[in-house]
């Protein structure tokens, strides 16, 4: 039987992520992407005070992250990523859990993010989580071979949290 990395629910998130933890966030996203964000991306977010968080584990240091700014009534979430390693363990629906909590702690509506047209497992993600697809952003990613793909523009409205402790 081989040993299976385990996703602690209860693993905090730190914020903000730091310029130390961006050689770490780089290795998952260059893993993961293939048009990755580059470090000045992640500098720039960080100097703008964008929410940003990392999720840890004991024995692995960061296995996940979320980029996202805040506007007038709405979050917009600009990046979520989870080491390969550690996907299909619901990591992604925790750190979706942690923004929509975020959003009520702000008292902001509205949730917005991209996606890639061709990404249907994150589009799949995202439909079980409530999002619906709103519209398109024509050529938004970069593709090979100097093409573009459309973003599909996704939106969620957020329900703020009931006396009784429902959602």
């Amino acid at each position: 039987m081989s040993a299976q990395l385990q996703f602690e629910p209860q693993a905090p998130l730190r914020e903000p992520m730091r310029l130390a933890d961006l050689d770490a966030v780089l290795t998952i996203e260059n893993a993961v992407y293939e048009f990755p964000w580059t470090r000045g991306n992640f500098i720039d977010s960080l100097a703008a005070g964008y929410l940003a968080q990392v999720l840890e584990s004991a024995d692995s240091g960061i296995v996940a992250y979320l980029v996202a700014m805040a506007g007038v009534g709405e979050m917009h979430l600009l990046n979520v990523t989870v080491a390969p390693a550690w996907q299909r363990r619901g990591i992604g629906g925790h750190l979706l859990d942690v923004l929509e909590a975020e959003c009520r702690a702000r008292a902001l509506p509205m949730l917005w993010l991209e996606v890639r047209q061709g990404n249907l497992r994150a589009r799949e993600l995202y439909r079980r989580r409530g999002f619906a697809e709103v519209g398109l952003r024509r050529g938004y990613y970069p593709a090979p071979a100097s093409k573009r793909e459309d973003a599909v523009v996704m939106s969620l409205r957020v329900r703020p949290e009931s006396g009784d402790g429902v959602v």
